[in-house]
């Protein structure tokens, strides 16, 4: 690595433009939109992207087809308030298993953004996804490369220009509609996406009219609004502006080594490594300039990583020039590498992950609530014992039915179930009415605690506490 004084750094990076930032790379100075036509990426790290793309799509297509006891094993129907998350079923009564999902969720981007930066964005975004190793690379191969786009975009209507901008509508308007029905799947199951579709239109014009409408909607972004999603529209963008710090891993080009810039010669060097070739410009979907530094229009895709390795493999020099380092490793001239603030983040993020698979993994089957019936008094029976009458809510969170018996814990006395026994069908609730008979030796209080035990074929499975009520003593 070079040697490098910090002031003679920070003294370089005082002198770079930063006329960058009064303006994005995707509007022209009259402000109309710049489309942008990058350069078709090649190198090590786009391979890995490629390879990561590949088999996030598998898993994307695949994903409504896998079933576990014939429901899928990944479904958010909100309509019908059903959630099927990796096989387990959740109901409206976890619904603070998701806002806890969400909390972690939250932190976990957070956490991950300080340490690691947007990484997240170039390599598992589904719109990065999608428009970068999908509808780009259809893209390519119609229109073809970077500048043979930006000369059908320029040229005159004719014949040509009409067929070739055809094809492309139809080819990307059949695309958005592929991912929208698989979209619909993650939403009703590919079940009840195969039997609309066989069913037809007329069946189903409220589905079609939202299916279209799902489609039209991706049509949009990726033939037309595309990089501009990540720039105006993701939160996540505006949030790295006040995430990331100087010790952030980033897509970052070492400005100390680079600058001042000059042309490639035989000759002895007397400026900097950059050879001001503009080759991480021309790959960069966003159209921004990584010599300029973090910018809110970087996704870290690495394309420029692999443009500028390229050329300094060409003139002789060594790669990194542009890399994944932190403002700190810049200055610094070191690596990235473990340290305790990695370190630490790290295991709280794996804590988090770790927690939220803990609960999910021991959630109970049959959510059970029991509460005193509304508006009753206890009673005394001819026998002398005491009466209360019970309500009970149960909601079965499998494929199966349940048969559900309950019992007094720890003190003398019975239920007396209405209707005789409690089976509650699967992915279904049950609301049973229930009486407890306690013997009044039992009671010497006004508000006694007891407990019922919940059974699933003879298994005690759940434990209620609830309040009896009695005469004074």
């Amino acid at each position: 690595m070079y040697h490098r004084d910090t002031a003679e750094a920070l003294a370089k990076k005082s002198q770079m433009d930063q006329s960058f930032r009064d303006s994005v790379a995707t509007i022209d100075k009259k402000g109309s939109r710049n489309y942008i036509s990058p350069k078709k990426p090649k190198g090590s790290l786009y391979n890995k992207r490629t390879i990561a793309s590949i088999l996030y799509l598998i898993l994307f297509f695949g994903l409504p087809f896998i079933k576990i006891k014939g429901e899928p094993i990944f479904m958010i129907n909100i309509l019908k308030r059903k959630f099927i998350l990796f096989g387990q079923i959740f109901g409206p009564e976890d619904f603070f298993i998701f806002m806890l999902g969400m909390l972690t969720f939250v932190v976990f981007v957070i956490l991950f953004t300080v340490v690691f930066g947007r990484v997240f964005c170039g390599w598992a975004c589904p719109q990065t996804i999608f428009m970068e190793m999908v509808f780009r690379k259809i893209e390519y191969w119609l229109d073809g490369d970077h500048i043979r786009q930006r000369q059908l975009r320029e040229m005159p209507w004719n014949a040509y220009k009409i067929r070739k901008r055809a094809v492309k509508i139809i080819v990307f308007w059949l695309m958005s509609f592929l991912i929208a029905h698989f979209f619909m799947a993650y939403l009703i199951s590919m079940d009840e996406v195969k039997r609309y579709m066989t069913e037809g239109i007329d069946q189903h014009f409220g589905t079609f009219v939202a299916l279209s409408i799902f489609t039209t909607v991706f049509f949009f972004v990726y033939y037309w609004f595309r990089e501009q999603v990540c720039i105006v529209v993701c939160p996540y963008g505006r949030l790295q502006g006040v995430l990331l710090d100087k010790n952030s891993i980033v897509v970052a080009y070492d400005y100390v080594r680079g600058e001042p810039r000059g042309k490639a010669r035989k000759t002895e060097q007397t400026h900097g490594d950059c050879v001001d070739c503009a080759a991480c410009v021309r790959v960069c979907p966003t159209g921004i300039d990584i010599r300029n530094g973090t910018q809110l229009e970087c996704v870290n895709c690495t394309a420029c990583i692999d443009a500028c390795d390229e050329i300094m493999t060409a003139v002789n020099r060594p790669t990194g020039l542009i890399r994944f380092a932190s403002e700190a490793n810049v200055v610094k001239g070191e690596k990235p590498r473990l340290n305790a603030r990695i370190v630490g983040y790290s295991f709280v993020l794996l804590s988090l992950a770790g927690a939220l698979a803990f609960m999910l993994a021991s959630r109970d089957d049959v959510d059970v609530t029991i509460l005193r019936t509304s508006g009753t008094v206890f009673r005394e029976l001819p026998d002398g014992r005491i009466a209360n009458v019970y309500n009970a809510r149960l909601a079965n969170k499998t494929r199966e039915d349940i048969p559900i018996t309950l019992q007094l814990e720890g003190i003398r006395g019975e239920i007396e179930v209405a209707g005789g026994s409690i089976v509650v069908e699967k992915e279904g609730y049950k609301t049973a009415t229930f009486i407890i008979r306690v013997e009044p030796a039992e009671i010497r209080q006004r508000r006694t605690p007891i407990r019922i035990g919940v059974y699933e074929k003879g298994i005690n499975i759940k434990n209620v506490n609830v309040t009896f009520m009695g005469p004074m003593r």
